[in-house]
C-alpha cells in the first residue's frame, strides 16, 4: 500500500475565533487546542468584554478549559464601545493582557448591540492604539438598513475604513474574515499595516451552497457568504502566498436548536476540522507549498509574535466529519458535518 501524502507546518495560530463562556467554552476549546498552539479569542460575550480586567478573567477562565498538559496561549481582545476608556486599552495591552482591540459596528452580528455606533466615538482610543501599535481587528460591515446585506462590506471600506486609514495611516488593522473582492484589492493596495483573516467557510462555500434547494442554517454566518466571484478571489489571496494573508477560522459555536430555528443564529462551528478544510483549498489550488505561510507565519509576523517552535502533521487520508458534536448544554452541527475530507491532522509535537 503507498504511504499517503503528508504535510508538516510549523504549528499554526487561528487568529480570529469565538470560545464563548461556560459549558460551551468547556466543550469547544479541545478542538482549537488539538490544532493551533495560539488563538486571538473574540470579546463579544453576553457581556461584552470591554475592559483589561474582564478580558483577564475570560483568560483564567479560558485556561481552566485547556487540557491538561497542552501548550496553547489564548491571545484576548477588548470589545470597543462608545465609552471605551483610551488609557485602560494602552494599559492592557502595554501589560500583555490584551493582543488587540475589537471593532463591532453595533448590530452588525452576534452580541454586538453593544458595539460602536460611529467611528467618531471610538477616535481617542483609536489614535492612542494607532501611537503604540496596537492592532485593531475589524468587523468590516456597516450596519445601515438601506444597504443590501451582500454589499455591506464593500460599502463598510468605502464609507468608514478607507476615510479612517487615511486620518490614521499608521493604525494596524486586520480585516476580519473577508468575504469580496473588495476587500482582497483593499488589503492588498494599502499599505503594510493592513492585513486580513480568511475563514475556511468564505473558502468553499457562496451563497449559492447556503440558499439552493432550501436554506441551510448551519453555512449562515456574517459576514455572508457572497457571490461565486468572491469566493475565488478569496481562494486566490489565500493561496497567493502573500504576507498579507492568514489563518482565522472565526469559528462560532452555536447549538443544533438555535440555528434551526425561526431566526437562526449566525456563525459556523469549523474548529474541530479547520485545518482539514483549508489545506484541501491549498491542495486544490496546487499551493500546498503556501499553506505553512498562510497558517502559521504571516500572522504571526502581522501581530509581531514569534513564530511557534512546534509543528504538526497532516495526511492526505479520508476523515469522516460527525453529523453533530458535544456543545455543552447541547450539541452543535460541526462545518462539513456528513462529509469526508480527504485530508486528517496525523500528529503534532
Amino acid at each position: 500500500m503507498t504511504a499517503p501524502l503528508t504535510l508538516t507546518i510549523r504549528r499554526p495560530d487561528d487568529l480570529h475565533l469565538h470560545f464563548r463562556d461556560g459549558e460551551t467554552m468547556r466543550a469547544v476549546v479541545p478542538w482549537t487546542v488539538r490544532q493551533f498552539a495560539r488563538a486571538i479569542v473574540m470579546p463579544n460575550l453576553a457581556p461584552p468584554v470591554t475592559t483589561s480586567a474582564l478580558a483577564a478573567a475570560y483568560r483564567a477562565r479560558i485556561m481552566a478549559c485547556v487540557p491538561e498538559g497542552a501548550d496553547f496561549t489564548p491571545l484576548m481582545t477588548c470589545y470597543l464601545t462608545d465609552n471605551s476608556d483610551p488609557a485602560d486599552i494602552a494599559a492592557g495591552f502595554g501589560d500583555g493582557v490584551l493582543t488587540a482591540a475589537k471593532l463591532y459596528p453595533a448590530g452588525a452580528t452576534t452580541n454586538s448591540a453593544s458595539g460602536v455606533t460611529r467611528i467618531e466615538a471610538i477616535m481617542p482610543v483609536l489614535e492612542r492604539m494607532a501611537a503604540i501599535g496596537m492592532p485593531l481587528c475589524v468587523h468590516g460591515e456597516v450596519t445601515d438598513p438601506e444597504v443590501d446585506i451582500f454589499d455591506r462590506e464593500a460599502v463598510f471600506i468605502e464609507c468608514i475604513l478607507a476615510p479612517l486609514l487615511h486620518r490614521l495611516p499608521e493604525l494596524r488593522v486586520i480585516f476580519e474574515h473577508a468575504t469580496t473582492a473588495d476587500a482582497v484589492q483593499f488589503v492588498e493596495s494599502a499599505g503594510e499595516n493592513v492585513a486580513a483573516t480568511i475563514t475556511p467557510q468564505h473558502l468553499r462555500i457562496n451563497r449559492n451552497d447556503m440558499l439552493v434547494g432550501g436554506i441551510r442554517p448551519h453555512l449562515y454566518c456574517l459576514p455572508v457568504a457572497k457571490r461565486e466571484r468572491h469566493r475565488l478571489a478569496l481562494r486566490r489571496a489565500a493561496t497567493s502566498g502573500s504576507h498579507k494573508f492568514f489563518l482565522g477560522t472565526d469559528s462560532a459555536p452555536h447549538h443544533r436548536h438555535t440555528k434551526e430555528t425561526a431566526c437562526g443564529c449566525a456563525g459556523i462551528f469549523n474548529a474541530p476540522f479547520a485545518l482539514e478544510s483549508y489545506v484541501a483549498v491549498f491542495e486544490a489550488e496546487g499551493a500546498l507549498d503556501r499553506f505553512e505561510g498562510f497558517a502559521s507565519e504571516h500572522g504571526a509576523n502581522f501581530y509581531r509574535m514569534p513564530l511557534n517552535a512546534g509543528t504538526i502533521t497532516l495526511e492526505r487520508r479520508p476523515i469522516a466529519v460527525p453529523d453533530e458534536v458535544v456543545g455543552g448544554e447541547a450539541a452543535i452541527v460541526p462545518f462539513h458535518a456528513g462529509d469526508t475530507l480527504s485530508w486528517r491532522v496525523a500528529s503534532g509535537e
